[in-house]
């Protein structure tokens, strides 16, 4: 694992890129602490299934319906 600052990281950012490429993690610290992580980019093995969830999710009837008390407070019906 490799720590280095921001503005070292600004000025060698490909170098940073190769080294994950190539495995190693990096740390980006900012006074001392760390602040981020540089890591290897990984795609999720399998596609996404657009209904994969079809018939197992309800929606109730009033979903879209603002209670009353916040439709208020929002001023959308007066008092």
């Amino acid at each position: 694992m490799l720590i280095t600052n921001i503005s070292e990281a600004e000025s060698q950012l490909s170098v940073l890129v190769d080294k994950v490429m190539a495995g190693e993690e990096v740390i980006i610290g900012k006074e001392g602490k760390p602040v981020a992580r540089l890591v290897r980019y990984e795609h999720p093995d399998a596609d996404r299934k657009p209904g994969a969830l079809k018939g197992q999710i309800k929606i109730a009837d009033d979903f879209d319906r603002l209670p009353e008390d916040l439709a208020r407070a929002f001023g959308i019906i007066s008092k």
